[in-house]
């Protein structure tokens, strides 16, 4: 029995994702048990109607704090209640999209843009053209004039709110600029234009960073990459045909997804001789494995909720076949500014973490690693993020002082 559920993925929603971010102005404990005493445990459109109320309050109150001139108040409500429209259709993910998902993501976009446009330096909503489609960016600047600036990749499932107070709040603290983006398959390029996930990264942080440095109050010399979750992965694959970044962080080193899933393939019998034919991998041959991620509600919604709608897919060959170019091999080696790499304890997607150093080509590889002691040992350190921001940000600190 969890914390809050049985059900395995409300669970871990509401026990671990929900909790990441209170420390800087996500949900707060309070409003995170009061919203699940009232869930129906497994019943996804309970947890939907409930979160959503939730939600509307701390929106509908952010919103008249507004109207009577207290801004920190409706600022800090308004970004609060975003992350909580973000937790209120997770459980919804897969294609064709959800209304419900539709409803809650419009809700999650238009109070984020209240929100941030109440900061000190409101935020600065900008597009960026990526082959005929359009990512939505923000600018977030630490003071007026230049600055070093934080360029943050998402990963598969998490909000730009999410990435706004996981990654910008941090970085605007200690000085530097920060900019968040939707990518392909992430956020609103994939609700909204529905454009699936690439594996080339380059082709889509190569056009954020031309973005960014037409601006005249970034340090050219000084921009820095950081993903988290499979934006590890993104982060190092657009770090190795980027000769403009400064540094990069992963967070975690993830090596790609190709090397996992041949993994996978192997754990479910998969003959050596079929696997060598990967990615074409025939389907008769998968179905043991779709009938364990079938049977298993976690598992399900990792892979066929999530997986196939990130990726554009519907059968399980076919996103077999999309993850064969989701990986590093051949790239490392030519990433040359400085690199920060994570694996925490309990994260499987940081087992990669030794390879990813020692084919590295850059003259600075650092690899840090998070525990369980200090309560940083899951997957991007997610319940004590203010270990990783103190680890990451003292080192982005030392790289980029001397230039």
């Amino acid at each position: 029995m969890g914390h809050f559920f049985d059900d395995p993925l409300h669970e871990f929603f509401a026990a671990t994702l929900a909790f990441g971010l209170t420390s800087k102005g996500g949900v707060e404990p309070g409003e995170i048990s009061a919203t699940c005493s009232r869930i129906a445990d497994g019943d996804d459109g309970s947890w939907y109607d409930e979160w959503c109320a939730t939600a509307d309050r701390i929106a509908a109150a952010g919103r008249a704090s507004a109207a009577a001139g207290h801004r920190v108040s409706a600022r800090d409500a308004l970004i609060r209640a975003s992350i909580v429209y973000g937790l209120a259709y997770h459980p919804l993910f897969g294609s064709p999209i959800d209304a419900r998902l539709v409803s809650a993501a419009a809700r999650e976009r238009d109070a984020f843009a209240e929100g941030v446009a109440l900061l000190d330096l409101p935020g600065e909503p900008f597009t960026v053209d990526l082959d005929g489609a359009s990512m939505p960016a923000w600018f977030f600047a630490a003071q007026d004039g230049p600055a070093p600036v934080v360029i943050a990749t998402n990963g598969y499932d998490a909000g730009t709110p999410d990435l706004f107070l996981g990654i910008a709040v941090p970085a605007l603290r200690r000085g530097y600029h920060c900019v968040v983006f939707d990518g392909p398959g992430q956020g609103r390029m994939l609700v909204e234009q529905q454009v699936p996930i690439r594996a080339d990264w380059e082709r889509v942080v190569t056009p954020v960073v031309d973005a960014v440095l037409a601006r005249p109050d970034v340090d050219s010399e000084r921009v820095a990459l950081m993903g988290w979750s499979l934006g590890g992965y993104l982060a190092l694959r657009a770090a190795s045909a980027e000769p403009r970044l400064a540094a990069c962080i992963a967070d975690p080193a993830l090596y790609g997804i190709r090397e996992g899933m041949l993994e996978r393939l192997r754990q479910f019998g998969v003959p050596d001789d079929v696997i060598a034919a990967y990615p074409d991998i025939p389907t008769e041959a998968l179905a043991p494995m779709a009938g364990a991620f079938e049977n298993d509600r976690f598992l399900h919604w990792t892979l066929v909720q999530r997986g196939f709608w990130v990726h554009g897919v519907d059968s399980f060959a076919a996103y077999v076949r999309a993850t064969a170019d989701f990986s590093l091999a051949g790239r490392l080696e030519h990433v040359r500014c400085p690199t920060l790499v994570t694996m925490a304890e309990a994260d499987p997607l940081a087992a990669s973490a030794a390879q990813v150093v020692a084919e590295l080509g850059t003259a600075t590889a650092d690899l840090v690693r998070f525990s369980a002691v200090e309560g940083a040992g899951d997957h991007c350190e997610w319940v004590n993020r203010s270990r990783f921001d103190q680890v990451a940000f003292d080192w982005l600190d030392e790289q980029l002082a001397a230039r």
